[in-house]
């Protein structure tokens, strides 16, 4: 399943992602009931929400009935990653039709007056995603974050996380070129 985090809560970005053939999308900086609101009705299409239609290249994925199915096949992702966020937790997480969140744990450590961390994350910080994830099961909406590593990603899911990410493409392209360049320096 294509998985596309947008750059910002911006209606025209999302729904390109989706035309495009996304299955799911990951919006930063969801602050708000009012922010949750706008992602699923952006990703929507009528009478459930506003999206537009024009996916050509989705219609290749999701076959010519795509239209038919879009709507409860698109999984939606609110970012939960301020402080704010967090004051509006209950209020963001009962939008109907939010599928799923995703914590950005840096930028969720910095707006908490914690430094950046993937994840060794202060005890502000780690309090904050517990009590997020706690917060998600009572709203029976799905719980994910990034992780730096496979140990913390291991360790999220045994806290009730059921989506993971473990490191980025960046990451793993400069981690997998330092490796072949230390064999061959050596």
């Amino acid at each position: 399943m294509p998985v596309v985090r947008v750059p910002w809560l911006e209606p025209g970005i999302l729904m390109k992602v989706l035309d495009a053939g996304a299955y799911a999308v990951i919006c930063p900086m969801v602050n708000t009931r009012e922010d949750a609101h706008k992602l699923v009705a952006w990703t929507n299409y009528a009478p459930r929400g506003t999206r537009s239609y024009g996916p050509v290249r989705a219609t290749l994925y999701g076959g010519a009935n795509y239209f038919e199915h879009a709507n409860a096949t698109i999984v939606r992702f609110a970012m939960i990653e301020t402080a704010q966020a967090l004051d509006n937790l209950d209020a963001i997480l009962s939008v109907e039709g939010l599928d799923a969140f995703y914590i950005g744990p840096s930028d969720l450590s910095i707006s908490l007056g914690c430094k950046p961390s993937f994840d060794e994350l202060e005890p502000t910080a780690a309090q904050a995603m517990e009590h997020i994830v706690a917060r998600a099961k009572h709203h029976g909406v799905v719980a994910g974050m990034h992780n730096g590593g496979p140990a913390a990603a291991r360790a999220r899911i045994a806290k009730g996380f059921r989506f993971v990410t473990v490191g980025s493409d960046a990451r793993l392209l400069a981690a997998g070129s330092q490796d072949i360049l230390q064999a061959m320096r050596a």
